[in-house]
C-alpha cells in the first residue's frame, strides 16, 4: 500500500490533463493517455458529480484489469475549469484476490468477521475469519447500519455513531446481523483510519459473535416485518424496525434517482431528469423523518440520559456551519461565526450537540430571505454556557413562540421542510443535558435560538 497521494488533473471537458504515474498507468491500460477522456467510468461519474454539485466528493474506489485488482479512496475537487483527483490509500492484489487490510486482531479472533468502511460508514470489506461462519451475501454497498443492525447500549447510546462523530476509535457496538445466521448477536469494534493528509477515511475493525442467552436486547425478530406499526412509539423495537424497514430502501431509491436525474449513466429527456430529481428529494424527505422517529422513540424511552462530554460549543458551532455552508451559499446567505480563539467550554454530549445546532442552523438557513445574514455568538453567564443562532427571516408571533416547541408543530406550513419533531427534539435533548433551549423573537425582525448547557472551566 503506498502512502503518497496519486494526483490527477481533468478539464471541464473531461480530459484527462495530468496525471501521476500509477493513475495514468492505469488510464493507459483502460485504453487512453493523457490528453484522452478519462477512461475509467466509476471515476469520470465521479468526477461529473462533483462538477454538476460544484463541491468536494470523497468515495472509495474500485477498478480492475488484466493485471490487477485496485482499492483505493478518491476526492474529486471541481472548479470552474474541471477538476484536480487526490486518490490515497492505493492498494492493488491480483485479480480475483482482492488485497483486505491485515487487521491484527483476526489472528486472535478466528471466529470473527473483518470490516472496513468508507466515511459514510458504508461498508467496503467484509470477510470471514476461518472458523466464523460464512458472510452473507449481497452486503456489497450496504451501509453498516444496513449489514449490522445497531443496538443502543443500557444508556440509549451508540458507540459507532460517537465515534464517527469524534473519529476516535469505539469497542463494544451490540448489533444483530440478518440473513442465514437468523439475527444472531455480534459485537463490533473498529479504529479510525486517515490519509497521508490525516483526512478521515472510515474505520476498520472486527466484528465477534456473542454466545449464550441474553447476548442481545430483545427476542430475535424479522428484520423488515411490517408488523412495527402496531408496536407503541415507546417501545424500543420501533426505532429499529423503523431503520430497517425504510431506510436501506429509501437509501437506494434516492441514490438510483440522483444518478437518473444526473444522467450519468447517458443523457435522457429533461422532464425525465426533474421527476428524477423531485423523486430523490421527496427521498430524503422521507429519510429524514425516519431519523426523527427514531430519535423520538429513543429521547421518549425511561431514563434517558445524554452523555457528558467535554465540549466547546464555538467549535461545534463551527462544525456545523460547515456541515451547512453549501446549503447558505446557495441563498447568498453570510454566516458571521464564532472565533477559533473565542472557546466556549461546556458539557454535554458532542454528538447531540452538534445535532441540536444543526437543527437550529437548517432552520435559520431555510427560512432566511436571500442574500441575507445569519449571526452565531457563544456566550457565558455564571455557570451557564450559551450558543445563540440568530437571523433575518419572518419572525414568530407570540402566539407561535408558545407552540413552535411542540411536537408535530409547524405553525401551519404545508411544504415538505420538515417533520415538526426537530425543535421538539432538539429541546428534549438540551433539557436531558441539564440545559434548555429558548427562542426570543418578533414578526419581521428574526429569531434568536439559545441553547444553554452548564459551562464547564477551562483547563
Amino acid at each position: 500500500m503506498s502512502e503518497r497521494i496519486v494526483r490527477g488533473r481533468i478539464d471541464r471537458a473531461g480530459i484527462l490533463v495530468s496525471a501521476d504515474a500509477p493513475l495514468l498507468k492505469l488510464q493507459r491500460r483502460a485504453g487512453a493517455g493523457l490528453d484522452r477522456p478519462l477512461a475509467l467510468p466509476q471515476l469520470a461519474r465521479l468526477v461529473a458529480l462533483a462538477q454538476r454539485l460544484q463541491r468536494d466528493i470523497s468515495r472509495p474506489l474500485y477498478a480492475a484489469d488484466d493485471h490487477s485488482d485496485i482499492h483505493a479512496l478518491v476526492r474529486v475537487m471541481p472548479d470552474a475549469d474541471g477538476a484536480d483527483l487526490e486518490i490515497s490509500d492505493w492498494r492493488t492484489g491480483p485479480v480475483g484476490q482482492p488485497q483486505v487490510p491485515s487487521i491484527p486482531d483476526m489472528a486472535a479472533a478466528p471466529h470473527a468477521w473483518a470490516w472496513e468502511c468508507d466515511g459514510q460508514l458504508r461498508l467496503v470489506v467484509l470477510r470471514a475469519g476461518v472458523d466464523a461462519p460464512p458472510v452473507p451475501a449481497g452486503w456489497e454497498g450496504l451501509s453498516l447500519s444496513e449489514q449490522f443492525e445497531l443496538q443502543p447500549n443500557e444508556a440509549g447510546r451508540f458507540a459507532v455513531l460517537r465515534a464517527l462523530a469524534q473519529q476516535s476509535r469505539f469497542e463494544g457496538q451490540r448489533v444483530r446481523v440478518a440473513g442465514a445466521n437468523a439475527h444472531a448477536a455480534w459485537m463490533l469494534s473498529g479504529d479510525p483510519q486517515f490519509d497521508a493528509t490525516g483526512r478521515f477515511t472510515g474505520f476498520r475493525g472486527i466484528a465477534v459473535p456473542v454466545d449464550g442467552p441474553g447476548s442481545a436486547a430483545g427476542a430475535p425478530e424479522p428484520r423488515t416485518d411490517p408488523a412495527f406499526g402496531s408496536l407503541p412509539l415507546s417501545d424500543p423495537q420501533f426505532g429499529r424496525r423503523i431503520d430497517g424497514a425504510l431506510r436501506g430502501p429509501l437509501s437506494r431509491i434516492i441514490a438510483t434517482a440522483e444518478t437518473i436525474s444526473g444522467q450519468f449513466d447517458g443523457p435522457i429527456r429533461a422532464d425525465y431528469a426533474r421527476y428524477a430529481g423531485d423523486i430523490a428529494h421527496a427521498g430524503r424527505h422521507l429519510l429524514g423523518l425516519v431519523d426523527d422517529l427514531a430519535d423520538l422513540q429513543n429521547i421518549e424511552r425511561p431514563g434517558f440520559k445524554a452523555a457528558r462530554d467535554e465540549i466547546d460549543l464555538g467549535d461545534l458551532a463551527r462544525r456545523a456551519v460547515g456541515l451547512l455552508g453549501m446549503k447558505a451559499e446557495e441563498k447568498g446567505i453570510r454566516i458571521d461565526t464564532p472565533r477559533p480563539d473565542d472557546p466556549m467550554p461546556a458539557w454535554g454530549e458532542f454528538r447531540r450537540v452538534l445535532q441540536v445546532l444543526l437543527n437550529l442552523l437548517g432552520n435559520a438557513i431555510r427560512y432566511s430571505p436571500l442574500d441575507s445574514q445569519i449571526w452565531i455568538r457563544v456566550d457565558r453567564d455564571g455557570d451557564r454556557a450559551s450558543v445563540t443562532i440568530a437571523d433575518q427571516g419572518q419572525g414568530l408571533s407570540a402566539d407561535q413562540q408558545d407552540v413552535v416547541f411542540e411536537k408535530f408543530e409547524r405553525l401551519g406550513r404545508t411544504d415538505s421542510g420538515g417533520s415538526g419533531l426537530g425543535l421538539y427534539i432538539a429541546r428534549r435533548l438540551a433539557r436531558a443535558m441539564e440545559g434548555d433551549l429558548t427562542v426570543e423573537s418578533a414578526p419581521g425582525q428574526g429569531a434568536r435560538f439559545t441553547l444553554t448547557l452548564p459551562a464547564r472551566d477551562p483547563g
